[in-house]
């Protein structure tokens, strides 16, 4: 089958070579998580490791979970043919750790156990703010894994000369069963190791290709940027030919709606991270607040210098490969990394870059599977459906079961999304999250009169609000980059909704509070969440059974 689809493809590189540096990566990482399968017995050390990571050890793993195919080949791609709006995303991308770290990492850490819903019921009613809190994480995650998959399809379609559907279509479903594979053996401390290794390789691979690109100018930037525009302007590509790609406009820049969508992208960017399920589940990993401080400073360092090295990446491959190969290419844009490490070691340095990136998708893939499925089993299946009285060993049992379900709805929504790009997709993701539960996680942190029913409407509010706009924007129909080119039900004129989703979210948060201000809550739970979150103390019975 890999031969017959390989035959129509255009030549890329040694698709055996890669399959090879693809096969000994699983290799090695499957040794890794099925050595950590011994010691996962309990419930705690599925969903997080038994918290006994070290802050450098968490932050690696965090940098590692974090640092996704969007990050890799949808900046890249994005910089190498829209130049300066495309550095966007890593701008965003690295400014919402500072929201993570000042507003979240600590507090979430001292008063959850396993999940983001830990928190946000600590002090209100349990099952309607779990429910809640489960239904958006689950949106989240959907939404990211949607924007994994495709990378992973144009990815491995380009290293193996795939150009059909069908055979994209199988390259996601591998990489689906592999992500259902990691999760079901290994639990967190499987997916943890795995994404430690594939931080260090992600970050070391892209140092690499910096060092080159640079090389190949004599360090001199300046030539870099000359050149690349020099490529862009010789472009035989229909609307990139004459593009201005050293200055701001080449994307957001046509009229006064575009401007306000660059705008809307980079309040879900920022406010997106501290919002993330997958990333707050991280901070759980760790035994105290001082590790888990530890551990953001980490991930800053690491993931700041890794969004530096896109900048000259995106620019690199915009002046040695051009956009006219770049989007010709299957996965287009996504392609751009990729075509670059060919450009600068040939067969070989393709070969492992692009395991690097195939490494980084299964390694997000597996931390927003276990986190999905923590999240439907401790919180809708033990705490709503069993209410309270399920064991650890049936809590496991349907987050495994709930793995491959969520494995199995990812291919399907990763083969419908094959072909955008990656960052783009992940922005969605972030404002999904910035909208769903960033709003109702401060308010629950930072107000005391804050209530159920102001997280009910918060929660809902948000997600129903965001998922709407998605829908109806034009990143779903409307335009030949759309989802679904060849229809047109779009009535939102952003393709990314941050800009109204976020701001109503707070503002229901607000509102559902004052409606639902005769129903008073425990004040005693509130004074435990205001102590706790600020001072670590009592932290020791969240963890501890």
């Amino acid at each position: 089958m890999i031969t017959t689809l390989a035959a129509s493809g255009t030549d890329v590189g040694n698709p055996a070579f890669n399959i090879a540096i693809f096969l000994a990566f699983v290799v090695v990482t499957m040794t890794l998580v099925i050595r950590a399968s011994r010691t996962t017995k309990k419930a705690s050390d599925f969903y997080t490791g038994g918290g006994q990571f070290t802050g450098p050890q968490n932050g690696f793993a965090i940098a590692g979970d974090y640092l996704s195919a969007a990050s890799f080949l949808g900046i890249a791609g994005a910089i190498a043919v829209y130049g300066y709006d495309g550095f966007l995303y890593s701008i965003g991308f690295l400014v919402a750790w500072l929201v993570a770290l000042l507003l979240v990492a600590e507090l979430l850490r001292n008063t959850g156990r396993f999940t983001m819903a830990d928190v946000l019921s600590f002090r209100l009613k349990q099952r309607p703010v779990r429910m809640a809190a489960a239904l958006s994480t689950l949106a989240v995650s959907l939404f990211y894994l949607l924007a994994q998959m495709a990378g992973a399809g144009g990815l491995v379609s380009l290293l193996l000369n795939i150009d059909g559907k069908v055979g994209q279509s199988i390259v996601v479903a591998i990489v689906g069963v592999l992500m259902i594979v990691y999760v079901l053996v290994g639990g967190m401390k499987g997916t943890t190791y795995v994404q430690m290794v594939k931080a260090v390789l992600l970050v070391a691979g892209a140092g690499i290709m910096f060092v080159l690109v640079l090389w190949a100018v004599r360090g001199n930037f300046s030539q870099l940027l000359a050149n690349a525009q020099d490529m862009v302007n010789s472009s035989t590509t229909k609307g990139v030919q004459g593009r201005d790609i050293l200055g701001p406009g080449a994307k957001y820049g046509l009229s006064g709606m575009t401007k306000l969508d660059f705008i809307s992208l980079g309040i879900a960017l920022v406010l997106g991270t501290a919002g993330l399920p997958h990333v707050l589940m991280r901070f759980y990993t760790v035994p105290t607040a001082k590790e888990a401080r530890r551990s953001v400073t980490w991930a800053i360092a690491l993931i700041g210098a890794f969004y530096l090295f896109t900048l000259v990446l995106g620019y690199g491959a915009a002046s040695m490969v051009g956009p006219d190969k770049i989007l010709a290419a299957p996965g287009k844009e996504n392609a751009a990394a990729p075509l670059l490490a060919f450009e600068l070691g040939g067969t070989i340095f393709l070969g492992i870059i692009s395991a690097v990136a195939f490494a980084t998708i299964l390694a997000v893939v597996a931390g927003l599977a276990i986190t999905a499925s923590a999240s439907f089993a401790h919180d809708i299946y033990a705490s709503v459906i069993k209410r309270g009285n399920a064991t650890e060993e049936q809590q496991v049992r349907v987050s495994r079961i709930t793995v491959v379900v969520i494995g199995l709805v990812s291919i399907v929504l990763g083969i419908m999304a094959m072909g955008q790009n990656i960052a783009f997709l992940v922005a969605l993701a972030f404002a999904v999250a910035a909208s769903a539960n960033l709003p109702t996680l401060l308010y629950s942190l930072f107000w005391k009169k804050f209530n159920t029913t102001g997280a009910l409407f918060s929660i809902y509010g948000g997600l129903v609000s965001c998922l709407t706009l998605i829908v109806f924007s034009p990143a779903v129909s409307g335009k030949p980059s759309s989802m679904f080119p060849n229809s047109d039900f779009a009535w939102f004129p952003l393709s990314n909704p941050g800009i109204v989703s976020i701001p109503l979210a707070f503002v229901l948060g607000i509102v559902g509070t004052y409606i639902g201000r005769n129903k008073i809550e425990d004040p005693a739970k509130q004074a435990e969440m205001e102590v706790r979150s600020l001072t670590g103390v009592g932290v020791e019975k969240a963890v501890s059974h």
